[in-house]
């Protein structure tokens, strides 16, 4: 069954992964481990705010890191 999955990058960093050592969770890898047998990821989506240099002037260069990374993951 094609399944698209949409990740809310916000919730899942400040909800599952901050405060953890897991900062680089792959939801590209991770979407077909967690899904029923049978279901194929067909798309994955990944919405996220841009991060602001405000508290942390090396944030937005890590996260666009973490961007580029799970594109090259998703093959695009």
């Amino acid at each position: 069954m094609g399944t698209r999955i949409y990740v809310d990058g916000f919730n899942l960093y400040y909800g599952a992964l901050v405060g953890t050592q897991y900062k680089w969770l792959n939801p590209v890898y991770l979407a077909p481990q967690v899904l029923p047998p049978g279901c194929v990821v067909d798309k994955l989506r990944y919405f996220t705010a841009h991060k602001s240099g405000f508290s942390d002037p090396k944030a937005p260069a890590r996260q666009q890191v973490y961007i580029d990374d799970l594109k090259s993951a998703a093959g695009g």
